[in-house]
């Protein structure tokens, strides 16, 4: 049963106005703040956004003995790991239950303590997203690995060891994996077909500030020397653009205009590219990016999803609503998750003309072209949005309910609203800032 608390009724038809900030991207600083456990002396993380992965990374690492205290600046974290220990399970599994990061525990907690243990994991339900393959890592670099009814045991009796990793897809959590198993293995890793998207290079960037030697070649090939010791670091992560163009694709699809304080130009050249097709309109300046709609048309596109520095699939969702008031037929090939389309048959709900086919539709054949996934998408438009009842499915498609509610004529009642605190800070308070009628159940505002 959906609490009253996890409900929004949005009343749409207003253009988003004015402006937000977003701090440090989500795919980087809950990895980071992992990273910390590998070194001998604390670290400070700065530009940390308040959301839901981020506590729940605070809370396993207090269960491990790291003491995390807030810095001497807003969104500042300190992270002591000189007293790693062991954690109870339950405790564990009563933290991680919502979240895929504790994957991402078991290289460092190997090389601290010589065990680990992972409970069943969550995350958004948009793919598969299989952890198996992790497990097959850590066993090339000499861990061994139990499973059990709870969930995987795993122990390192030796120190870990170098080794050669080709990734079948270059995925960031694998990436990930990789980096922060590698930097204390003896010898070096080397790793091909790797995901080179902004986020692992800020990681990166974290560990050689902590000591590690890591260098990345222009064949999406990392290579990993590893150290006996790392120290600790201090950094500021890099901005969050999956919500800086979520906020764009929203003033996209309500008319409006906002400009995102904190949002760079140089991890969102694809998406300011493919923005301009469709006919939005931004402006680049030194502290944040403008987006609005110029009025007139939208433009129909093609678009295809692709691993960095290809059109990001986080960026898609939001901008598939915009697309539903562009004049023709957008078509849309997702080739990084099967079931990222799902969510339009809220979009179809609400009055959207939609449709899903198995085919490839895109200017490449990709992975899911012979495997009878819906991954393809033709967008017809313009049409009318009306508010409707909707439920939110995953992260980037619950922000994208909230634009289409924002976009409707009428009121529309959102459920499964907390979800959308994994990613995205203050998200009701930026709504309210930006002109949103928005409203918890019972009257009140919604923050």
């Amino acid at each position: 049963m959906t609490r009253s608390n996890d409900v929004l009724l949005v009343h749409g038809g207003t253009p988003l106005e004015g402006e937000i900030r977003v701090r440090g991207a989500k795919n980087l600083v809950p990895k980071a703040m992992v990273a910390a456990l590998l070194g001998s002396a604390p670290s400070r993380l700065r530009n940390v956004p308040d959301i839901r992965d981020v506590r729940v990374v605070r809370g396993l690492l207090q269960l491990h003995g790291v003491t995390v205290r807030p810095g001497d600046e807003s969104g500042e974290l300190v992270l002591d790991p000189t007293h790693v220990e062991s954690a109870n399970v339950a405790d564990i599994d009563a933290h991680a239950g919502s979240s895929r990061i504790p994957i991402l525990f078991c290289g460092p907690l190997l090389h601290r303590l010589g065990h680990a243990f992972i409970p069943g994991l969550g995350g958004c339900d948009i793919g598969g997203r299989p952890i198996d393959f992790h497990f097959d890592v850590l066993r090339q670099f000499g861990a061994t690995i139990e499973k059990r009814a709870d969930g995987q045991y795993l122990e390192a009796p030796h120190r870990l060891r170098g080794t050669k990793i080709r990734l079948p897809y270059p995925s960031v959590g694998s990436t990930e994996q990789v980096l922060l198993t590698a930097v204390l293995a003896e010898g070096v890793t080397e790793l091909s077909n790797a995901a080179v998207e902004p986020e692992i290079e800020d990681l990166i960037c974290v560990l050689q500030k902590m000591g590690a030697i890591i260098s990345m070649d222009t064949d999406r090939t990392i290579r990993i020397t590893g150290v006996d010791q790392l120290g600790g670091y201090n950094h500021r992560a890099l901005p969050d653009r999956l919500e800086a163009a979520s906020w764009a694709s929203a003033a996209l699809a309500t008319e409006g205009g906002i400009y995102v304080r904190g949002a760079r130009q140089r991890e969102m050249m694809t998406f300011l590219n493919t923005y301009r097709k469709v006919g939005g309109a931004f402006d680049i300046g030194d502290e944040g990016i403008r987006f609005w709609h110029p009025g007139g048309k939208l433009n129909a596109i093609a678009l295809e999803t692709d691993v960095h520095p290809g059109f990001q699939t986080d960026w898609q969702q939001p901008l598939v609503v915009a697309l539903t008031q562009a004049s023709g037929l957008s078509i849309v090939h997702e080739t990084v998750y099967e079931s990222r389309l799902g969510f339009t048959s809220a979009l179809n709900q609400m009055g959207a003309h939609i449709q899903l086919y198995r085919e490839c539709l895109g200017g490449s054949a990709c992975r899911f072209g012979q495997r009878n996934f819906l991954h393809s998408a033709v967008v017809s438009g313009p049409t009318k949005l009306q508010g409707s009842d909707l439920v939110i499915p995953d992260l980037r498609g619950g922000f994208s309910y909230l634009i289409a509610a924002l976009a409707a004529q009428g009121t529309s009642r959102v459920h499964g609203i907390d979800l959308i605190n994994r990613g995205y800070e203050n998200f009701m308070e930026k709504l309210v800032e930006l002109g949103a009628k928005v409203e918890l159940p019972g009257g009140g505002n919604a923050v």
